[in-house]
């Protein structure tokens, strides 16, 4: 299996890509946590000297044969195996309580799928924070999120889920990171448990699907991820999404659908602490009916 090392900082289809896999092929992603490294004692401050321009590093770009625009990456998380430690920090102007708290790091073990803060034990659940495809047109920097995905901080992309991503450009160039050993919906303080990981991925190709934002794939559901700078233009991106999806695949009206949404469909914060500048993701989630065919294709 081929592991790929080099990190780039922006979504972009003129990065060169590292590797080139053919449909059915599984990759190793090593990744570096969101810092690019430069936190590792609790005396590394997040603050006004720290280097922002070489945060939420994503590993890649991964060239996938066949991926033309107009097609869907299909992306199963095999694996993500962290490192023994990770870093947790407040962040300046960062989060709704960052006016009454101080800028610290805290230094967290990681063993045996435990952590421990305050004298708490707390159980890990290792998700990657940015994964995505080039854009077709301007490079979006990695700490963004968008249509490509990007970091769009969804704690449900870890170890078997799929993911379904739009592609854009030809060869797809997909890349990913920013790991967390553990975070929980809406990253109140603008970082989970910041760690360097291993992800191993298989990539598979659906061929001329139409898709506008990315979809997971859990056991027992389907979620439209979706983002916008205010909360309820990103739920009506995600809404219209999932509405278009579910009527493909049962043949529902345009009210039918939006009746059955409102009685079986959440919606979930996945990043809501970050500055308007960046954008609010989220993700509406709907469950998986044997009678009804897959919201996307499989591969």
């Amino acid at each position: 299996m081929t592991e790929l090392t080099q990190y780039v900082y922006a979504f972009d289809k003129a990065n060169e890509p590292i590797a080139r896999a053919k449909d059915g092929d599984e990759f190793s992603f090593r990744t570096l946590d969101c810092y690019s490294g430069q936190v590792c004692t609790e005396e590394d401050i997040v603050g006004e000297s720290f280097n922002f321009s070489r945060t939420n590093p994503a590993t890649g770009p991964l060239y996938v044969e066949g991926a033309m625009p107009g097609d869907v990456l299909v992306v199963d998380v095999l694996s993500v195996e962290v490192a023994d430690k990770g870093a947790v920090t407040t962040i300046p102007n960062i989060g709704p309580l960052y006016d009454r708290c101080v800028d610290r790091t805290r230094i967290l073990p990681v063993k045996d799928g435990k952590t421990e803060l305050g004298g708490l034990i707390i159980p890990i659940n290792p998700m990657i924070g940015v994964i995505g495809t080039a854009p077709a047109g301007e490079d979006v920097i990695d700490g963004f999120v968008g249509s490509h995905g990007g970091n769009m901080d969804n704690k449900l992309i870890t170890k078997g889920t799929r993911l379904y991503l739009p592609v854009r450009v030809p060869g797809a160039l997909l890349q990913m990171g920013d790991v967390h050993a553990a975070m929980g919906d809406g990253e109140l303080c603008g970082t989970g448990i910041e760690i360097p990981a291993e992800i191993t991925v298989k990539v598979q190709l659906v061929k001329n699907f139409e898709l506008h934002w990315p979809v997971l794939e859990t056991h027992d559901k389907w979620y439209v991820n979706a983002n916008a700078p205010k909360y309820d233009e990103a739920l009506m991106n995600g809404s219209k999404e999932l509405q278009r999806l579910l009527m493909n695949v049962t043949g529902w009206d345009p009210v039918e659908t939006y009746m059955y949404m409102s009685i079986q469909s959440d919606v979930e914060i996945s990043q809501g602490c970050e500055p308007c500048e960046v954008q609010l993701s989220l993700r509406i989630g709907t469950p998986k009916l044997p009678q009804f065919a897959p919201l996307v294709p499989r591969p």
